[in-house]
């Protein structure tokens, strides 16, 4: 089925499919289109242009007003003039961009292509009509860092926070990851996967498409697996496209804290093979960092992860230098996430790596901590993605425009920045970025329609607003 969304003040996002992530400086930079259609074919992307979509008169707009004559798409970066122009070339900004964007061709706008597909599908007007009303159309959020699955909450151990007790010192008392384990553990799978449903929905509420979902609140075989099917059943019961994160390497158990060795044995020994031989896994991953797991315990996994062909993402820096780092970019991790603790001999490791610099903004605001130096890992050339880490101890929000909010606030990080941060980035991050993150052709078809606003920089200025219309996943609204 064909879907025509017309009446669309802008379109931002747009990149071409050679586009992996943005770094450095192209970070600032959103190319997009005004006084805009968007069409889609089935679930994916099939082209997009501005004025009226070609062969779909303005009489049939439910609102009777017209979107504007069929012009050819001029497609502009947000913050630099370059209207018109659209077959220029992005300039590039570090060695990192290469990847994807320093030497590409922005589409072009061959009136006889409408943006690479042919007139003669462009024609066709048997289409289901979605009217904008005037909003802003964008991709939805990649939050490629969460803690979804969870029983209960922890707003005890938060009152706690405030009174003045750290994360460590709730954690030794039994609080943290021990508790929502305790709590996990007690649950049933299907109880479990009722409370995060709820979750789930709510996310896609607030335009998120896709997104990590990790296990490591089970701590036992039995119970990490248990994570893990809710997890897949998360993605084929919802229309959210889901990545699974085994992450067994989360805490140690009370009764391993004089053993830890012997509970890096049974990560390596028996959870993994349990979980390889189900596929519950897309990535492994590891709290590299002070009070958890040391670089040589984290490089012991992640070797082990590698020898069931499960690719690794790492917690690493949220608490001191510890290292994580340097170990995520010497196992060529997805990503490598928090970063609070990020000087310069991290930031070199990470130029000329191909993993992505993954800030999580809502847990430093809830555990009052400093923010990961975004301004100087953009400013040295590296990309960074944004997410979540929607969970019950540090963070219970999976609210994306609420985090890009913050990074701007926080950590100096310009809108377009934050944008494809919580996009492209976000898609790169857990490997999504062949399919989400980007009006592209031939991705899927995720996107965020808005209430009319002033400019795609009113979304992370207005932090606390519903700016939300509509969400389209898969093709389909939601």
């Amino acid at each position: 089925m064909r879907k025509l969304i017309t009446n669309i003040a802008s379109i931002h996002g747009i990149l071409d499919p050679a586009t992996k992530w943005k770094a450095g400086k192209e970070m600032s930079h959103i190319e997009n289109i005004s006084n805009a259609w968007l069409l889609i074919d089935n679930d994916r992307i099939a082209g997009y242009g501005s004025g009226e979509y070609p062969g779909y008169s303005a009489e049939q707009k439910t609102d009777g007003s017209s979107i504007g004559s069929p012009n050819e798409p001029s497609i502009r970066s947000s913050d630099r003039t370059t209207a018109g122009s659209a077959n220029r070339t992005t300039e590039g900004s570090s060695d990192r961009t290469t990847a994807g964007s320093a030497n590409r061709t922005t589409e072009g706008s061959s009136s006889s292509s409408f943006n690479g597909f042919s007139k003669e599908i462009a024609l066709d007007d048997n289409l289901e009509i979605i009217d904008a009303g005037g909003g802003i159309v964008f991709p939805a959020f990649c939050d490629s860092h969460t803690h979804l699955l969870y029983a209960g909450s922890r707003e005890d151990e938060y009152m706690h926070k405030v009174m003045g007790l750290s994360y460590e010192e709730i954690a030794r008392k039994g609080g943290g990851i021990l508790n929502s384990a305790r709590l996990l553990q007690e649950t049933s799978e299907e109880e479990l996967f009722r409370q995060s449903l709820q979750r789930a929905h709510e996310i896609i509420s607030l335009g998120t498409g896709a997104v990590e979902i990790k296990s490591g609140y089970g701590l036992t075989t039995k119970d990490e697996v248990k994570m893990l099917r809710v997890a897949r059943r998360i993605g084929e019961e919802t229309p959210l496209t889901v990545r699974t994160t085994f992450l067994g390497a989360h805490s140690f158990p009370a009764e391993y804290r004089n053993s830890r060795e012997k509970y890096v044995d049974l990560v390596i020994n028996e959870m993994l093979p349990a979980i390889a031989n189900e596929k519950l896994a897309d990535y492994i991953d590891v709290f590299c960092d002070r009070g958890f797991f040391t670089p040589e315990q984290t490089g012991r996994i992640l070797e082990a992860g590698a020898a069931h062909g499960i690719p690794p993402k790492i917690h690493a820096n949220e608490l001191d230098f510890s290292g994580g780092i340097q170990i995520g970019v010497k196992y060529n991790a997805r990503s490598v996430d928090h970063l609070e603790f990020t000087g310069d001999e991290e930031i070199d490791a990470l130029l000329g790596s191909h993993t992505m610099p993954t800030l999580l903004p809502g847990a430093a605001l809830f555990l009052g901590m400093e923010y990961a130096p975004a301004r100087k890992m953009i400013d040295a050339g590296l990309p960074v993605a944004l997410a979540s880490d929607f969970n019950p101890g540090s963070s219970p929000s999976g609210n994306m425009k609420l985090v890009m909010s913050l990074a701007m606030i926080q950590m100096k990080m310009l809108p377009a920045e934050v944008i494809n941060a919580a996009t492209i980035n976000g898609a790169y991050a857990m490997g999504l970025e062949e399919t989400h993150g980007s009006i592209t052709k031939g991705k899927v078809a995720s996107l965020v329609i808005t209430k009319p606003i002033p400019g795609i920089n009113y979304i992370p200025y207005a932090y606390g607003s519903d700016l939300i219309a509509k969400v389209i996943l898969n093709g389909e609204p939601r």
